[in-house]
This record gives structure tokens, sequence and C-alpha cells, in this order.
């Protein structure tokens, strides 16, 4: 964990200096305008998670098209980005993506939330915004951060179970169970759960950090006990 202090700090940052480019990683992340709640409930998380993938490549977007059809069936063209990680919280969430193509992210990023926000203005009624101004973004450039962020991303569903569970210091077995319960992160792809939703990852375009399930969870549950995450 040595120097892991000192790119905690990029976790927070309030916008981005860089441009993207073409083979690098990036933790993006965006939440509810005044913090508003953007999953309210189980078909809201489905949604989003499913236009992880349909909007992740050339072809328009037409849900009703797509809407009863697997994702492993589906061919969406060429691809914007490769997908390492995500999860979805109460009002925000978190991607890991590696630009594959010139201004794929930008590209991805514009329709996944122009989508998600019509289909949830739409099923409740409201207009506006519903994602803050504009999404954040920080440069995984170096390999420790980059392994970092899959602990972090996948580690996010334990807020629900204890706010302050790191200061807690929460026990591994129980945080192990509520992981993989949680529906609405990548966490289950890694740990050996075949699932549709599984085909929004791309997970030979990033770094081979794990050997397996076990290698996955050790390095995660490592990090339970160490106060900064």
């Amino acid at each position: 964990m040595a120097g892991i202090r000192l790119i905690l700090y990029n976790i927070f940052m309030s916008g981005r200096n860089f441009d993207f480019s073409i083979g690098e990683f990036y933790h993006i992340y965006s939440r509810g305008v005044d913090k508003r709640s953007l999953f309210l409930d189980e078909n809201d998380n489905k949604r989003f998670v499913k236009l992880l993938f349909l909007c992740n490549g050339s072809h328009p977007v037409i849900f009703r098209d797509y809407r009863d059809l697997s994702l492993a069936s589906l061919d969406m063209g060429e691809k914007l980005v490769s997908v390492g990680a995500y999860c979805l919280m109460g009002n925000h969430f978190h991607l890991l993506l590696k630009e594959v193509t010139e201004g794929g992210i930008v590209k991805f990023m514009s329709k996944l939330l122009t989508a998600y926000s019509s289909y949830f203005n739409k099923k409740y009624q409201r207009t506006g915004a519903l994602f803050e101004s504009e999404f954040k973004a920080t440069h995984a450039s170096t390999d420790e951060y980059l392994k970092y962020l899959f602990a972090y991303i996948h580690l996010n569903p334990l807020k629900i179970l204890d706010p302050e569970w790191r200061n807690n210091k929460i026990n591994k077995n129980l945080a192990k169970g509520f992981l993989e319960k949680y529906l609405h992160s990548s966490f289950g792809d890694y740990i050996g759960k075949e699932r549709d939703e599984g085909n929004v990852l791309n997970k030979a375009e990033f770094p081979e950090y794990f050997t397996g399930v076990d290698s996955f969870e050790g390095y995660l549950y490592d990090w339970l006990n160490f106060s900064d995450l």
C-alpha cells in the first residue's frame, strides 16, 4: 500500500485537466444533479447496465429494438470504449474505462447519459437535467492506481451496509456476503458468476492483475482494514 495516499486525491478531483488518449485508462464518475437519486427501482438499475452495453458502439441506440434481447446476441458496431468495471449507487455511478477510439469516452458518455436521462425523465414525469453538468474523470496513469480502482469501485456498495465501514473495520465475511448479493456492479463477473450483464465488460483490454477469483477477492479484502480507501 506504500504511496497509495498520494493517489487517493485523484478520486475526489472536481474536474480534469487532460485530454483522453487511445489506450489509456480512466475512472469515470457522475452523480445526480443536486445529489438526487438516479436509480429508484430495480428496473432503473437494469436499464442503466443494459445501456452500458448498447451505448458502447457506432450503431444508434433504439432501446425498444433491443428490449427483450440478450446482450450476448447483440452487435452494436465498433466499440467506443472498453469497460473494465462498473458500480451503480443510489445517486451516482463509477466506471473504469479504456479509450479505444478517438473521442470514444466523450461519445460513449454522451450517448449513455442522454439515453438514461430520457428514460428517467419520461418514466418519472420530470424535466430538466438529471446529471451534474459534466462527468468527472481521473487518469489511471500508473499500474498501482489502475489496480487500486478495481478495489475502490467494487467496494463502493459497502457504504450501503455501513456508511462508516472504513472507520469501523467491517468484518470480511459480512462484506463478502453483502458484495456477492449486490447485483448492480461488475463484482459478480469477477467472482465467476455467469450472467448476461457480464457482456458489458471487456476484461481482455485491461492488465491481468488477478489470476482468478481468490486473487481478485484477496486483493479487495486486503483493503478492508486500510482506512483511507
